[in-house]
Formats: C-alpha cells, sequence, structure tokens
C-alpha cells in the first residue's frame, strides 16, 4: 500500500509548470464542449462531469491523456470512447486555453445525501484503517478542491454519477491514467457501498 498522504504532502512543494491558457480565446473554443458540460461548465447530465472551477492543470492533462488514448489505442493515456475524439484534434494552446476558461467558471454545487452522509463524511476525512483506505482530504483536500500544483483534481460539487462511474473505472482498471496508480490502488480497496457513499458525499463538499 502506498502511503498516499506522505506522496501528496511531497506533491504540495511542486510548482508544477504554470499553464499560460487564455480564458477569452477559450470560451470560443469551448462552444463544441458546450453540447455535454454545458456553456459554463456545469454539466446538467450527471454522467457528464463538472469542468466549472477545475484545476487548470488537471483538465489540460486529461485532455493530453485522451489524446493520448486515442493515437494509442488506448496502451497509453486515457482512452474514451466519446472523448478521446474530441481531444484529438487539440493542440496544447488549445487545451491551455480551454483549460483557462472552464477553471475561472464557478461550479455550482449540489448537496450531499443524507443517506449516505454519515459514511461517506467518515471516509472523505479519515479513511477506513481496516480496509487499508487512506482519508480522501490526503489528495483532495478537505473541502474537495484538490491540489493544483499535483494535479490532483477538484472534487467539490461534481455529480455523485460521475465520480461513482470513475471509481469502478478505476477499481476495475479500465481507467489507468492515474499517477502512480494511485486511485486504482484506493478503488480496488473499496466497497460498492464505500464507492456510493463518497460520490454522494463530494456533491454537496465545499
Amino acid at each position: 500500500m502506498k502511503n498516499l498522504a506522505v506522496l501528496a504532502a511531497l506533491l504540495l512543494g511542486l510548482t508544477g509548470s504554470a499553464q499560460a491558457g487564455d480564458a477569452e480565446a477559450g470560451k470560443a473554443k469551448a462552444a463544441t464542449c458546450a453540447a455535454c458540460h454545458n456553456a459554463d461548465g456545469n454539466s446538467v447530465n450527471p454522467v457528464w462531469p463538472k469542468l466549472a472551477g477545475q484545476n487548470e492543470g488537471y483538465i489540460v492533462k486529461q485532455l493530453q491523456d485522451l489524446k493520448k488514448g486515442m493515437e494509442t489505442q488506448g496502451k497509453e493515456g486515457r482512452l474514451n470512447p466519446t472523448m478521446s475524439p474530441m481531444a484529438s484534434p487539440l493542440s496544447q494552446t488549445d487545451m491551455e486555453d480551454l483549460a483557462a476558461y472552464f477553471a475561472s467558471q464557478t461550479a455550482q454545487m449540489g448537496a450531499a445525501k443524507k443517506s449516505t452522509l454519515e459514511q461517506g463524511q467518515s471516509l472523505w476525512r479519515g479513511g477506513d484503517k481496516k480496509a487499508g483506505l487512506p482519508a480522501c482530504q490526503a489528495c483532495h483536500g478537505p473541502t474537495g478542491m484538490g491540489m493544483a500544483a499535483a494535479k490532483f483534481p477538484r472534487l467539490s460539487g461534481q455529480h455523485a454519477d460521475y465520480i461513482k462511474a470513475q471509481l469502478i473505472a478505476f477499481k476495475k482498471g479500465e481507467r489507468g491514467n492515474d499517477l502512480n496508480a494511485m486511485m486504482r490502488d484506493v478503488a480496488s480497496r473499496m466497497s460498492e457501498e464505500q464507492i456510493q457513499a463518497v460520490a454522494d458525499y463530494v456533491g454537496g463538499l465545499h
């Protein structure tokens, strides 16, 4: 089991490469994205992620990985039947501009489900020692804002259905573009009940 908390702490010290995106240029380029993610990045369909307020570096990395997944047919990066073809024609500048635009938007918050609130909050704040699960906040922050320098995503306000789908994909090994397989390791230890509880919790976390 990797010491995620220590690794996260080390990554906090990284400055990373600053994104030089142009938000105004990104707004114009985001017209195509609006069909699924809405004009301001607050998608209505719960299976499509909210991009509003997401960390720029994370958005750029995902677009790079999705493009690489298309080029290598899933051998590298991240292959998604919907998004990989969309990312394929994008240049680095396009990616940075789109990231700057969506990062500048305000995420619309949801609400955590009362039925799973206690379990979701417990996992987020303290993990599960018996299952070897670290606290989610170790990498994604107490309020779910992520770690921009480490390119760890903001999860605050994200759709529960989308979070659940990604955790399941990591658990099954269907998604593998996480740093040092950290999310695959964590998700593999999570029960379906725990996955649902965490997914329900982040929608109202802020």
